[in-house]
């Protein structure tokens, strides 16, 4: 059992790493997640010059075997340039979902179609390629099926607990769609660990 210390863009990702769901998927592929997560508190502490406390917050506490940092692509040219960025010869694996986690939750079509109360919605063909950021397509799909109540809000943190708790988010959904590499990338990555 290989035990992964996770360094998170924010409070959405935090979730998703330590949700029941991702625990036991990473039980099943012979790793084991350390607590806590830690949470940089956004992708500007995720640089050189700022990532240094937080990588040495998680040795203490999560007394990993690897450490792996999780962040949003957002609008950086590239998942190289945001690599460079985040750079630290402390780091096992730096993984970058394309735009924003947002993306995940659009490409688990099971878990939009609870959160819509909608069986008939088709999915999102592209979710890592929306024309904005993939939280202001979350409120656009909200509104054109008629649910502008249950959109996604104003929190991103309240949504993603809602997606991950009450929806049933799978990362293994989101994984298995075809246009959503940077999740599949994530898992495959922290199966080869």
């Amino acid at each position: 059992m290989i035990r992964i210390g996770f360094v998170v863009e924010g409070i959405c990702e935090k979730l998703l790493i330590e949700s029941a769901s991702f625990q036991t998927w990473a039980s099943q592929h012979g790793l084991e997640i350390g607590h806590p997560v830690i949470n940089a508190g956004g992708n500007g502490n995720l640089c050189t010059q700022n990532i240094k406390p937080f990588l040495e917050k998680c040795h203490i506490e999560a007394n990993p075997d690897k450490i792996v940092v999780l962040t949003n692509l957002e609008c950086e040219p590239c998942v190289t340039a945001t690599k460079a960025r985040i750079n630290n010869e402390n780091i096992d694996q730096i993984m970058v979902a394309k735009k924003a986690l947002e993306a995940w939750f659009l490409a688990d079509t099971v878990a939009m179609r609870r959160w819509l109360k909608n069986d008939d919605f088709p999915g999102e063909t592209m979710p890592e390629q929306t024309a904005g950021m993939p939280w202001e397509r979350l409120k656009e799909i909200a509104t054109i099926h008629h649910n502008k109540k249950l959109g996604p809000g104003r929190r991103k943190k309240s949504f993603a607990q809602k997606m991950i708790a009450q929806f049933c988010f799978s990362i293994e959904r989101a994984a298995n769609h075809p246009n959503c590499p940077s999740a599949k990338y994530f898992l495959e990555k922290l199966q080869n660990l």
